[in-house]
């Protein structure tokens, strides 16, 4: 691992005849001694440019005191990023798991490959780190998806406040895991705060939300990771708040994320959005005052490359911005003592002997435990959304089936953004054919491509269109595997992205399923053959025409390196589905205000006013479940109470299976306007076939809060509530009248 030696890494002693003279014993080498205080004797003997050098993306070493280079960029948003670790299922996949143990349990195994890249690395570069090598990462995600047409919703657990809390602390704690003294690896909360596209702008963007929906939508996650998850670091947008931009805002960065919340951690810029500040926002005049601007807000790290990238480079003109008043060497310093403090929680300053993972090698990466457990979270993630008895498939009655669809073949349908490319890679085709079996054909054609090119070059001709009916006539079943990929839907400026019908710099202009698609799939239809459609998406895809008309739909997302075979046992009946959509599937692009527009109003499931093909929570199973005697233990609560539920589920159906209770609450006739509904509580149950389970759910009154304008302050509304508790938001099957008095005294 990366510690202090004798023979640091690479460097430039430069900045050495403007050190300090520190004499005395160096507290800082040893590990007996308090953090705070090792810190503190690190830093005093540090120069200013030296001090500035360590809050940049890429800190250089520093050789004249052991320090050895540090990259600050890695990423492990479904595994960590380099070419040999276990890729999991994209978050939003995790997220239709609705099971943040499983995710927690994933993000463990993540720091565990994390931990052993890292030692290898530091090994082989006499102490240095690289990109992708170190051990803070930029993730989770936790942005509300509140627009399908972003790009980067797929690495968001949905578009619910409640939701996206309760998954973003599993996997912050499961990353940073639960040892006394050391962090595991430091996760980091992103981007904060309001950021969800256009893509195209996001360098300047200023999004304007109603007051409300910033604290009732936009916030509570990044709340949660640091007042439940207690977050190592957390990242700026690129964007701008109401006209200041996130990384120069000292309101989101000091007062509220430090003062408010109680963040001790450590603030970390968005790639290059320090030099955005400038030349995006024009909001200050130069470099130097953007570096300065931003770390008097409570930005301590620039995330962008060291040099020549303007944000990258902008914290190397901190010594400047020094020298011309700009902003006080204190200031650096507690910038440079939060990111030590991190370097120190992480066991980068210890001897190995001393880190509990210094002995993790390659051997622990991407074992067979850790495939496993990829396995297991593509299987929870698989959401049935249409089945009219086609699925499972039976082996008795089929002996050939098509697979059709430009994803069937596909390894970047599995993989998403933000994640490794396994050596090898077993597609949906490949696992279909391995879990039917010898006794079933399967046949291939790709039918057509994802999306058209904007030049129509690559439009499919009459002959494969013909081959592709053909394919379908000839097989007593239709599996087509379809949707988009992380080509098409991604960061900004994804090259692939621009050249498409209906997709721009990474976002989409439209979420139906492309043109192509829908029209091979009508043409297959007319064959008469009955058709399964597997979805690989990040987001959601407007599809009322294929789920009016086709016998079965699967919403696969991008499920990892082993996401295939969970598709494939799915559709034999081998997994029996049980996720659910942590986002809502809506009819048309007509449905979705301006992309602009950060006002939730009409906006996912809380508050639109339309109805949705499927809709947040759906999710079908093989088997069928009972809800009933529902029971309220204190149906008259007070805001700081917590009320007690308790309900009979039983499966009732023909397999076991897992069942994904969600309570919902309404305000009725509340003074204030209110969601429609809205998620307060879910879990996820497995029952045997004919089994029952009395379910007892404790639900935090402070869960009902809304936002007081006019007190600044969250606040939870006396008067008559209904309690509902269903199968998905529009599958409501007990509901139950709550009264809240108001607060004593």
């Amino acid at each position: 691992m990366s510690f202090i030696g004798a023979n640091p890494g690479r460097g430039s002693d430069a900045s050495a005849p403007s050190a300090p003279m520190v004499s005395g014993p160096e507290l800082w080498k040893d590990p007996t001694q308090p953090t705070d205080a090792r810190v503190q004797d690190l830093l005093r003997r540090m120069s200013l440019a030296e001090k500035a050098s360590q809050i940049m993306a890429n800190a250089p070493a520093i050789p004249r005191l052991g320090i050895h280079a540090y990259s600050h960029r890695n990423e492990c948003l479904h595994g960590v990023v380099n070419s040999n670790a276990t890729v999991f299922p994209q978050a939003i996949g995790m997220a239709a798991t609705w099971d943040p143990q499983l995710i927690q349990n994933e993000a463990g195994v993540i720091a565990t490959e994390a931990r052993a890249t890292h030692n290898d690395y530091v090994a082989r570069n006499g102490g240095d780190s690289g990109e992708h090598f170190g051990v803070n990462f930029y993730s989770p995600n936790l942005n509300i998806f509140r627009d399908p047409r972003w790009g980067r919703g797929q690495e968001t657990y949905g578009e619910d406040p409640f939701l996206v809390s309760q998954f973003g602390v599993a996997f912050i704690r499961g990353l940073q895991g639960d040892d006394p003294k050391y962090l595991k690896a430091a996760a980091c909360a992103k981007h904060f705060a309001v950021h969800s596209g256009p893509e195209v702008g996001r360098h300047r963007f200023n999004a304007r939300p109603p007051e409300r929906d910033l604290y009732e939508t936009y916030l509570p996650a990044f709340e949660a990771a640091v007042r439940q998850g207690h977050v190592a670091s957390a990242m700026g947008a690129y964007s701008a708040l109401y006209g200041v931009p996130c990384c120069a805002d000292s309101f989101l960065l000091t007062q509220l994320l430090r003062k408010q919340w109680g963040f001790s951690g450590v603030v970390l810029s968005d790639g290059g959005a320090v030099g955005d500040i400038k030349a995006g926002h024009h909001y200050v005049g130069t470099l130097e005052d953007a570096a300065a601007t931003s770390v008097k807000a409570g930005c301590d790290i620039s995330s962008g490359p060291m040099a020549g990238k303007g944000g990258g480079a902008a914290f190397s003109l901190l010594h400047a911005a020094v020298t011309r008043g700009l902003v006080s060497e204190s200031a650096v310093d507690t910038a440079v003592r939060r990111e030590l403090t991190m370097r120190f929680r992480l066991g980068l300053f210890d001897p190995p002997s001393k880190v509990p993972w210094s002995k993790l090698t390659l051997a622990d990466v991407d074992t067979p435990a850790h495939q496993a457990r990829a396995l297991k979270v593509a299987e929870e993630s698989i959401v049935l959304l249409k089945n009219n008895g086609l699925l499972p498939l039976n082996r008795a009655k089929i002996k050939r089936v098509a697979v059709i669809g430009p994803n069937a073949d596909s390894a970047n349908a599995l993989l998403g953004s933000y994640g490794s490319r396994p050596p090898q890679t077993v597609t949906i085709l490949d696992s279909l054919k391995a879990v039917a079996g010898t006794n079933i054909e399967v046949t291939y054609a790709p039918g057509c491509p994802l999306a058209l090119k904007n030049d129509n070059s690559n439009r499919p001709t009459s002959e494969m269109t013909a081959q592709t009916i053909a394919a379908a006539r000839s097989a007593d079943v239709v599996i087509y595997v379809g949707g988009i990929d992380s080509t098409l839907e991604n960061e900004e400026n994804h090259d692939l992205s621009k050249d498409c019908q209906g997709f721009d710099h990474g976002d989409r202009t439209r979420i139906e399923l492309p043109a192509p698609q829908e029209d091979l799939l009508k043409a297959i239809r007319a064959t008469r053959k009955p058709i399964v459609f597997v979805n690989c998406s990040g987001s959601a895809i407007a599809m009322p025409w294929e789920a009016k008309h086709l016998s079965a739909i699967v919403q696969a997302w991008y499920p990892g390196e082993h996401g295939a075979k969970a598709v494939a046992e799915a559709l034999f009946g081998e997994v029996n589905p049980a996720g659910r959509l942590p986002i809502t599937f809506y009819s048309s692009t007509g449905d979705l205000p301006s992309f602009t527009d950060y006002s939730m109003s009409n906006r996912t499931y809380r508050y639109f006013n339309g109805k949705p093909v499927f809709a947040f929570g759906h999710g079908l199973s093989y088997t069928t479940f009972k809800y009933s005697k529902a029971k309220l233990a204190n149906p008259e609560i007070r805001p700081s109470d917590i009320l007690h539920i308790s309900f009979t589920l039983k499966n009732n159906g023909c397999c076991e299976g897992d069942e994904v209770v969600q309570a919902y609450f309404q305000h009725v006739r509340s003074v204030v306007p209110q969601p429609r509904l809205a998620l307060c509580r879910f879990q996820r149950i497995h029952l045997k076939k004919g089994e029952s389970a009395d379910v007892i759910m404790d639900i935090p009154a402070e869960r009902f809060r809304y936002w007081d304008t006019s007190r600044k302050e969250y606040t939870v509304e006396p008067g008559k509530y209904e309690l509902l508790i269903g199968a998905a938001s529009d599958d409501i099957r007990l509901k139950v009248p709550l009264v809240i008095q108001r607060p004593l005294g």
